[in-house]
């Protein structure tokens, strides 16, 4: 598994997966999902168990899913609307298979967030910051559950997990 936080790495695949939505967008309705991203509705799946007991006090959580199992990379908006404002992960909860890279981006809303692993994960973020340019990576290579959550507003329910199939 690897972790890192780099701006050029981030830029290079956000590059290469506009490029494909891009063409991948030429025929499409134009809907917005619930996660921010074109082309109609996402795909979701009811979360397990583990993973609702965990996401149950994140106001931005349905007890679902958002599929992204044929998707590379994933983006996570860090301090997107939720729990009472900017406190929240989006989406919150995700499927991915593995190998894939999760990219957490700041929306630089909501004061100062990170990304920490509930118990021994492998994320970790840093310290707490702010700035909206500010993107963390880590590709998934094991299958399993991963919970993590924001260090200053854990409290307010800014919470999320991955499930790696």
């Amino acid at each position: 598994m690897t972790s890192q936080l780099n701006r050029r790495s981030f830029a290079r695949r956000i590059a290469a997966v506009s490029s494909a939505g891009l063409l991948a967008g030429c025929g499409g309705s134009g809907d917005e999902s619930s996660s921010g991203e074109s082309g109609g509705s996402a795909q979701t799946t009811p979360a397990r168990s583990e993973v609702s007991e965990y996401l149950g006090n994140s106001a931005n959580f349905d007890g679902n899913l958002t599929v992204k199992s044929s998707s590379d990379a994933v983006s996570v908006k860090v301090g997107a609307e939720g729990n009472g404002g900017a406190y929240a992960y989006a989406p919150v909860a995700i499927e991915i298979s593995s190998g894939t890279t999760v990219s957490w981006e700041w929306t630089g809303k909501g004061s100062t967030h990170n990304v920490v692993s509930q118990g021994d994960g492998p994320l970790d973020s840093g310290s707490p910051v702010a700035e909206a340019s500010t993107t963390y990576e880590h590709t998934f290579e094991d299958s399993g559950t991963y919970l993590y959550y924001c260090t200053p507003h854990k409290s307010m329910g800014m919470k999320g997990a991955v499930v790696v199939k």
